[in-house]
Order: C-alpha cells, then structure tokens, then sequence
C-alpha cells in the first residue's frame, strides 16, 4: 500500500516547510491507520531531513519518485523510504533506504546474527539489524510482486543510520552481519555523501514507465519463480516431510478442492482433524509447498510462533539466505483482518484450534477463524479439539462450520467427512493406543485401553526429577529429546527473581524455563537440552524422547485424578486457567495440556510427578515392567 507519494522535488519542498510529518500521518488515516504513534511522527521530521539532504543534488533530478512508509503486501511492515527511477543504461531501479535515529548499538553475542541491541523506546531492546532489515523487506517485495519479475525492476536495499557515531561502526559492521551488509550496504552518520554517490549511480532520471512502485503495488501478488524453485528445492529429498497413509489421500482432496476453487473461483473450507502425531503439519508443509511451485499465493499460518520457526529452520537447514526466502511463508494471523478478500488463494491453518477472537494489538480483529476464511479463496484448517489449552482458544470444528455459512461457502464446498480424519499416529511410535491410554488415564475420556501394554514405546515414571533427566541427556544423541512441564512453576528468571524457575527435589533439581533469548527456536538449538519447555513453545512439535515434569495442577485423590488450577503459576498470564470461573473448562484445559505434552516423543516419554500419589498410580496403571524407579 503506497501511503506519501511524489516527485524529489514536491519531497524537499514538504521537508523545508515542514509538512512532510503531517502529509504522512493525514496519508496513512487516509488509508485507514490511524498512527498517534508521538515517536515515529518525530522520527519522520527527523530522519526525512536528512534523506532530504543526502538527494539534494542536480545529479539527481527533480522529478524521480519518492515514496514514504509503503505498506509491504501482506504484512503490517512499512518500508522507510524509497527512491525510484532509471540509471544512464535506462535499468529501472528502486532503492529501499531504512531510515535508524539511533546513536549507538551493540552486538547481542556472536549467535544472534540477525540482531543488535540499541536503545529504542525509552529502553535497550532486541531490534533485527538494520541492513538485514532492508534485505528482507527487498525480498518480500521480490517474492510477492510479479512486476519486479515481468518487468525486469532491481530493488537494491541499504540501511542509513544518520545519528550513529563513527565509533561505534564496528558493531554494525562485526563480521557476523557480514551476509547483510553484502546484500544492503549500510551508511552512517559520516557517510551522507557516500550514501549520495550510492543513489545518483542507480537513479540519474526519471523511469519512463512511471511511477515504480505503483506498479508494485497493483501488481498481481504471486510467488515470483526464484520464491517457487527456492521452497521445491528444500523440500525435495527431505524425508522429515514424506506423507504416508491417510496423509495422502487427504493430500489429494485438498488438491482436488483447491484447484477446483482456482477454476471456479468460489470460496471453500476444508477441515482436517487429527489427533497428536497424525501427521496435520507434515501435510500441511507439502501442501504449501506444491501450491506454491504452482505460482499460488499461500501462507502456513499458526498462532504460536515455534512451528513456524521450527520448520523454516528444518527446510533451509541453517542457510541464512533461504530463511529470509521462505520466511514470508510462515506467518502469524495477526493481522489477517487488514487484508482484503481472498488476498490469499490458500491459507493452510495448523493447530486451528488455537486461533482466538482477536490477539493482542489487533485492534481491528474480531475473531481468527472468521479472518482466514475472509482473506482466502480457499482455507484449510488442521485440527484437535482436545488440544485447547487456554480459556482463549476458540478452534472448534462447529465453529469453522459456522463461519463458512456465514461467510457464504456454499455447502458444497464445505469439506468435512470421514475421509478428512487423519487416524495414523506417527508419534508414540505409531501407538493409537497409547493415546487412547492417555485419554483414559488422565481422565479426559474412558477408553478400553485402561492399562499401558506397548512395548514399542519406551514409557517410564521416575521417582526423582534428577534421574529422569539424566536418562533423558543418554537420548539426546540426534538433539532430538527435551524436558517440558505445565502451567505450575515460576518465570523467575525472566522476572528477575533468581537464576532458576524450576527447583524440586530439595534443590537438587534447578532448570530454566526454554530459552528467553530465543524461545521459538528452543526446540532445535543444540544448547537448549537444560532449558525446560512450555506448552507454547512445544505444541505442534515433535522429539524422539520427551521428558515431562506435572505440577501439582494434576494429583491423584479419592480414587482418581484431579485437577488443582491453583496450583498454576500467578506468572502465567497466557493460559487464564487461574482465573477461570468455568470450573469445568479449566479443569478441560488443564487435562488437555498434559496429554499435548505427554505426546510429543517419538520413541519414548519419561514423566515426573510432584504429586506422590499421582506417580504411584502412573506405575500401577503402567505396570511394573515399563517404569524405571529410582530412590
């Protein structure tokens, strides 16, 4: 979305008169963003004077286009500024200036390469660096603009940090940003004329095909063909992503649908349901995958950011330059209710059942399931009801019924059947009892599967949390074992409480809750085996071995298992099961967190009970073979 538009000349004559803040704020309500946010309006008196200065030069002609806070097609990211036009062989050229006020910044540590610490808002945060900053912004735009690809447009991004001292360069500049300062030069305070030089070699006229970036912005939004070979490449040969079984078959009726919906341009929904480890985000992967080779405009959308990390880091395999690639795939569905109708051709929706009415800072949400069927032709939602976890979470297959009539998908193209179950467990070591056990055991349903009798998988109750993690740390081999536990214990840590969240048996056991710095990658980094997982940060992923700590939210009284919601942890503020005056729903939730958690190992799940009672019962119901005791 263009938001302030016009010629270098009409640009320094808003910034000499001082109009250029207000011309933006008016431009962006115009458009419906109603920005009071006091620091960016100062930021645009600021920062665009220097931009004024860097192109106030006769090299540089009046009537090139200038573009301010462009709205990136399907994100709510805006880029800086832009300056289009022709260079002397007639190539049409944009460049993408991200605009910095800040004086100084730092290197995080010698990981965080995509990142730097500065003071922003009042306080030193975590933002991404500014010249990996201007890259990813050129690639969505790539990615997504089927102008840039037909009509031959360079995008050439770079970063212009006008107040940073010249000595502190080296931070911006340490060798572990080294790939983005390749891919977008960065200029500094003592660079204004450098950064000059840099434009006036790509821009030295007026583009005679107009405005550039209007023909970016009412382009048809399509994966360009780098974005297509990209995304097939990584898959190909991947055996994490092979679809087996009933995986298939649905893999064929959503294909069937979605090209039936490419033809006949009506809307449709399809539901997916399956239980843990029945394969829903593999399919899915696949699914977005070949859509996208297609040239359709198809997004893998979950609520908790880890999936998303998780498999963009499985599929580029650490390669910094694929990740920003693919990235744009993978998105939140915060936001989805700013686009316009069917703006996607496919939305693959996993863990559905964790969408809500509206996420925090959504101002214009009015509820997620609404949103995905709205902003796509066709929308796919993969789900497990018993897998709510928060009193927000408002998935339900009625519900995603009641939506589609609502949004006029034709009952015809509403496809819900047998044939749309997914029944094939590839978790648990393929154990559909095991899940039934599970069911029966925590009380969430009866089943006939009122014992553990599977020795395939390998289930062990321990009587100490120290020793379990021990037997965990010997499966660790392949990075592919973790510890999570519930709702139960502190974020001290994170609120400077002390060194550990996690302290049992006496204080011989002490852990963090998964990583702070990085919490959504807490499932691969190779030093996070310590760390213990939340469910947030768990759900929708997989381990060979999983190790889990219950807290006193689930105990054994009376001749059953219970719940006990006060025994959470006042710190979580995301769940509300605390809080909840339905009785019944946060004992629902409670129940369902356990099962999602004692159902992420592949080969094997090891569990430690706070409660006595309960780990006694766990070894009765499991039998004495399967458990490994330890005093």
């Amino acid at each position: 979305m263009i938001v302030y538009s016009g010629t270098k000349r009409e640009f320094s004559n808003d910034v000499l008169y001082g109009m250029i803040a207000d011309k933006i704020k008016t431009d962006l309500k115009n458009r419906g963003i109603n920005d009071e946010n006091v620091r960016e309006y100062n930021s645009w008196n600021n920062s665009l004077r220097f931009m004024k200065d860097v192109i106030d030069d006769d090299k540089i002609p009046d009537d090139v286009s200038i573009n301010i806070e462009y709205e990136i097609p399907l994100t709510s990211k805006r880029v800086d500024f832009i300056i289009a036009g022709s260079d002397e062989l007639g190539k049409d050229n944009v460049i993408i200036v991200e605009l910095k006020q800040w004086s100084t910044a730092k290197k995080v540590n010698d990981e965080e390469c995509h990142t730097v610490k500065a003071f922003v808002a009042e306080r030193e945060r975590k933002v991404p660096h500014p010249c990996y900053q201007a890259y990813s912004y050129k690639v969505h735009i790539m990615n997504y603009s089927k102008a840039c690809e037909d009509k031959n447009l360079a995008l050439i991004p770079c970063a212009f940090c006008h107040n940073f001292s010249e000595d502190s360069r080296k931070e911006l500049e340490d060798p572990i940003y080294d790939t983005w300062l390749r891919e977008a030069p960065l200029f500094l305070k003592k660079d204004l004329f450098r950064l000059r030089e840099f434009i006036e070699k790509r821009i030295s006229k007026r583009s005679p095909n107009g405005n550039l970036l209007y023909e970016i912005d009412n382009g048809r939004i399509r994966p360009a063909k780098a974005l297509q070979d990209c995304i097939g490449r990584m898959l190909k040969g991947n055996r994490e992503f092979i679809l087996l079984d009933d995986q298939i078959i649905v893999y064929d009726r959503i294909m069937k649908a979605f090209h039936d919906s490419m033809k006949d341009e009506k809307k449709r929904v399809v539901i997916v349901k399956g239980g843990p480890g029945t394969g829903k985000s593999v399919l899915a992967i696949n699914l977005l995958v070949d859509m996208i080779k297609e040239g359709r405009n198809c997004a893998y959308v979950t609520k908790n950011s880890a999936p998303r990390k998780c498999y963009t880091d499985i599929l580029t395999k650490g390669d910094k330059i694929d990740k920003v690639q693919v990235s744009d795939l993978f998105r939140s569905p915060f936001r989805l209710c700013s686009l316009y109708q069917n703006t996607y051709d496919c939305l693959l929706i996993d863990e559905a059942h964790r969408l809500v009415k509206q996420m925090y800072g959504d101002f214009q949400g009015q509820n997620e399931i609404k949103e995905c069927i709205d902003s796509s032709r066709v929308s796919v939602f993969f789900i497990d009801e018993s897998q709510r976890i928060t009193t927000s979470d408002i998935g339900t297959i009625d519900g995603i019924k009641s939506w589609a009539g609502k949004e006029g998908v034709e009952p015809s193209c509403l496809i819900f059947d047998d044939d749309m179950v997914l029944r094939s467990e590839f978790r648990c070591n393929g154990s559909d009892g095991y899940i039934a056990f599970l069911d029966n055991v925590l009380g969430i349903k009866e089943t006939a599967n009122r014992n553990f009798d599977y020795e395939g998988f390998d289930l062990k109750v321990f009587d100490d949390p120290v020793s379990m993690r021990e037997e965990l740390r010997k499966k660790n081999q392949n990075n592919k074992a973790r510890m999570v536990a519930g709702y139960c214990f502190d974020w001290n840590v994170k609120n400077n409480r002390g060194p550990y969240d996690i302290i049992l048996d006496g204080g011989l056991f002490k852990a963090k809750w998964n990583l702070v710095k990085d919490g959504s990658s807490w499932a691969i980094k190779k030093d996070s085996f310590d760390e213990v997982g939340c469910i947030h940060t768990a759900q929708g992923l997989e381990f060979e071995y999983v190790g889990v700590i219950i807290g006193n939210d689930l105990i054994y009284r009376e001749g059953k298992v219970m719940t006990d919601r006060t025994a959470i942890s006042k710190d979580d503020k995301s769940s509300k099961i605390r809080t909840c005056k339905d009785e019944e729903l946060a004992d629902t939730l409670i129940r369902n967190t356990y099962k999602v958690l004692l159902t992420r190992g592949q080969k094997g799940c090891y569990i430690y009970c706070t409660d006595k009672n309960l780990r006694e019962y766990l070894k009765e119901k499991i039998g004495y073979k399967y458990i490994l005791v330890t005093n």
